[in-house]
């Protein structure tokens, strides 16, 4: 079985981490359906809003927010405060620029 760490002794990889984070990604690549999976829980458990759970599952807002209502989970829709408005938008452009960086 390949192990993380003879990757890293090949010099593919600068580090075990680097190994993990690479195959994770690859994996939510290749199953799309795991991405949806982990937005749909990361909106549940963390303070991610709406909009970064939808480019995170890579459906578009108004499908995010459907399938939440469908399974049942509760929507928070806008800010709370003027902080969290500050970072919906930061979030917002990095989102935006990821897109045009395509």
């Amino acid at each position: 079985m390949l192990q993380a760490q003879t990757l890293v002794d090949a010099r593919l990889y600068p580090s075990q981490d680097a190994v993990i984070q690479d195959a994770l990604y690859s994996l939510l690549d290749q199953r799309p359906q795991l991405r949806v999976e982990l937005a749909v829980y990361r909106y549940q458990t963390e303070d991610i809003s709406l909009a970064r759970a939808a480019h995170l599952a890579g459906l578009s807002f108004d499908r995010m927010k459907a399938l939440l209502v469908q399974r049942g989970v509760r929507l928070r829709l806008g800010p709370a405060n003027a902080d969290e408005a500050q970072r919906e938008i930061a979030a917002m452009e990095h989102i935006l620029a990821d897109r045009k960086a395509r």
